[in-house]
C-alpha cells in the first residue's frame, strides 16, 4: 500500500531520470498554456503524462490510492450542497481507499474528459465528472455540469504542474455570468507532482480567504498502460 509521509515529502522534487517519447505524444494545448520555457522544467515523466494525444479511440487510465482528506465543517457542507452540480468535491473523508483516474477526449469541445472514481469505505465508489475546455479568458476551463464551471490558470515549475481556480461561471440560456468573488467557495489548486518513477501524486486544496483550509486531498497514482 502506497503511503506519503508527510507534505514536505510530496513536494520534494525527484532526480532526473530518462523518459521515452513515442510519436503519439504531440498535444501541445498544455505547453502553450504554461510557456515553453516553464515547461522544460517539468519532469519528463509529467510532460509525458500532458502531451498525450487522445483521439476517440483511446484513452489515458491512472490507477492508486488516496490516502488522506480533510474537510472542515463547512468544507464538509460544501461537498454536500455540490451534489446538485454533480458532487465533484470528496463527499467523505475516507482514506486508504482505491481510486482510478481516465482522460478521454472531449470531441465537440475539443477538450478533454476527465472521470474519477474514489472508493469508499462504506456504499458505492464517488464518480466525478469534469470537462477541460481550452477556452475562455485564461485559456482554460474546468467545466462540471449544469451549467457550472471555472476558469484555470496552469503554472509548472522543477517538479509539478499546478492548476488553479482564477474565477467561477455559470452558462444560463446562453450567456456566461461570472461570479463575484463574495459567491465564491475559495480558490481550487491541483497539484500533479512528479513522485519518482512511474507515479506522481495528486493534491486537491480548496482554500477560503475567511474560513481557511476547506477541502485537502491527497492521492499517488501510477502510470498504467496506454491502450487503443
Amino acid at each position: 500500500m502506497l503511503r506519503l509521509v508527510s507534505d514536505r515529502s510530496v513536494e520534494k522534487p525527484v532526480a532526473a531520470r530518462s523518459w521515452t517519447h513515442s510519436a503519439d505524444l504531440d498535444d501541445l494545448r498544455f505547453r502553450a498554456l504554461v510557456g515553453a520555457e516553464a515547461w522544460s522544467r517539468l519532469p519528463k515523466a509529467v510532460q509525458t503524462r500532458f502531451a498525450k494525444r487522445l483521439t476517440d479511440q483511446r484513452a489515458a487510465m491512472y490507477a492508486g490510492e488516496i490516502i488522506e482528506t480533510r474537510m472542515n465543517p463547512l468544507g464538509w457542507l460544501l461537498a454536500q450542497a455540490t451534489r446538485l452540480i454533480g458532487a465533484p468535491l470528496p463527499l467523505t473523508r475516507d482514506a486508504d481507499v482505491p481510486a482510478t483516474v481516465t482522460i478521454t477526449e472531449d470531441g465537440p469541445s475539443k477538450g478533454q474528459y476527465w472521470t474519477r472514481v474514489y472508493g469508499r469505505h462504506h456504499g458505492f465508489p464517488q464518480v466525478i465528472h469534469s470537462s477541460k475546455r481550452f477556452r475562455g479568458p485564461t485559456g482554460l476551463e474546468e467545466y462540471i455540469g449544469r451549467g457550472v464551471g471555472m476558469a484555470l490558470t496552469v503554472h509548472a515549475d522543477d517538479y509539478a504542474i499546478r492548476f488553479r481556480s482564477d474565477h467561477y461561471f455559470m452558462q444560463l440560456l446562453g450567456l456566461r455570468l461570472r461570479l463575484p468573488k463574495w459567491l465564491s467557495p475559495g480558490t481550487v489548486t491541483v497539484s500533479h507532482i512528479d513522485f519518482g518513477p512511474d507515479q506522481f501524486a495528486f493534491v486537491l486544496d480548496l482554500h477560503h480567504p475567511l474560513f481557511g483550509e476547506l477541502v485537502h486531498q491527497r492521492g499517488i497514482f501510477r502510470d498504467t498502460v496506454f491502450e487503443e
